[in-house]
């Protein structure tokens, strides 16, 4: 039997359930956004199944009136869900923690949400698992075969299968439903050459040349991919500084389970022997803070920097009131040279803390500067 994972984001979701009528809790598909929301005393309805949802459409008056918290599963699939869903919670706007939505972030879902429900429902994203939700297990197999529950670290003898499953299940179903109309041939190549672009500069009239399409076409196809959470294009940071900045984004995919399954790489030997191993790892440990923050129920926006003679930041996560810059090495020992740039950087955008984050086993403080491992900024980040 697996075990049971307690989620972080689970507290959060509980803080908003009592300050907002809904909740909408998104993120990919097979991510536990079921399994986290059954976990709590409510009415479920999968709105995937034609029972449910004709359930709910035929009962809507004693199930919208119940005490207890109504959860509606997959809601993008019934869009005249929502008029009526905010119906029924203007009825009654002191009356908090009515509904929870579950989502994969389809487009449809997300228009939905912001024409209906503004104002009445706050957005809480889920991801696959995280380092701090499992103490026992070590960081490099879920870096290895990423956090999903089914197919990563708890289930690494599906390891590869599931996450090719995965894939053609979203290429060839759920993205065309969700209105992509790429073909699926299409769609595939993309995601291989997204995958080989991991951790690099976005460029879609590059990519549009290889697959005969113009880059507007490129840049709607990848709305679709970062909206099932499949990637993550990583903007830059705008400041006035003496150097000329990089204004393209950087993709990133958010899972590195799923990253290594495109790139066929099934062992942390063939992942050491890979040239992309340091993006890859670059790759993990920011989805990893951003995500922690997110589950921490902090604000801020994640940026990177780089310069057009390559001074770069892998990370800055600006939080309003300070700045924190975070570079990101494949070692175990970093150099006096990687605190040296990476200071010189921050000092363009005057960042408030300067962060490595590297494979070391030694912590070090000194002022505003950090030396540490991935655990140990986790804990900086909880605890700040």
């Amino acid at each position: 039997m697996q075990e049971m994972i307690e989620r972080l984001t689970e507290q959060v979701v509980r803080k908003r359930l009592k300050s907002y009528p809904a909740v909408a809790l998104l993120g990919p598909r097979q991510c536990g956004k079921t399994t986290l929301a059954q976990s709590l005393d409510a009415l479920y309805f999968d709105l995937e199944t034609e029972a449910d949802q004709i359930k709910l459409d035929a009962q809507w008056s004693q199930i919208a009136t119940s005490e207890r918290l109504i959860i509606l599963d997959e809601s993008q699939t019934m869009p005249a869900l929502f008029p009526r869903l905010r119906s029924t919670i203007d009825q009654d706007r002191k009356r908090m923690g009515r509904f929870m939505l579950l989502g994969s972030v389809s487009p449809a879902l997300m228009r939905e949400v912001s024409e209906s429900l503004a104002g009445r429902l706050a957005l809480i994203e889920l991801t696959p698992f995280l380092v701090q939700e499992l103490p026992h297990h070590s960081i490099d197999d879920l870096w290895l075969y990423g956090g999903y529950p089914d197919g990563g670290i708890l289930q690494a003898d599906r390891f590869l299968r599931w996450q090719n499953d995965y894939l053609a299940l979203l290429v060839q179903r759920d993205l065309p439903q969700w209105g992509l109309p790429a073909k699926p041939m299409t769609t595939q190549k993309l995601l291989r050459m997204t995958a080989a672009l991991h951790g690099q500069s976005w460029n879609a009239s590059q990519l549009g040349q290889s697959l005969g399409l113009n880059h507007q076409t490129v840049n709607s196809y990848m709305d679709y991919i970062t909206g099932c959470f499949l990637v993550r294009l990583l903007e830059p940071y705008h400041a006035n500084t003496r150097k000329r900045l990089v204004k393209s984004p950087k993709v990133f995919w958010r899972d590195s389970g799923v990253l290594h399954a495109v790139m066929q790489t099934q062992t942390l030997d063939e992942l050491f022997a890979q040239p992309w191993v340091g993006a890859s790892w670059e790759g993990f440990v920011i989805e990893q803070l951003i995500n922690h923050l997110k589950a921490y129920d902090r604000v801020f926006t994640p940026y990177y920097l780089r310069t057009s003679d390559q001074h770069e930041i892998d990370l800055l996560l600006d939080f309003g009131s300070t700045l924190w810059a975070v570079e990101v090495k494949l070692t175990s020992s970093p150099d006096s040279d990687t605190a040296r740039r990476l200071n010189k950087t921050a000092d363009l955008v005057n960042a408030d803390r300067r962060i490595i984050v590297s494979r070391t086993e030694e912590t070090v403080i000194t002022d505003a500067f950090v030396s540490t491992n991935l655990t140990g900024v986790l804990e900086l980040l909880r605890t700040f």
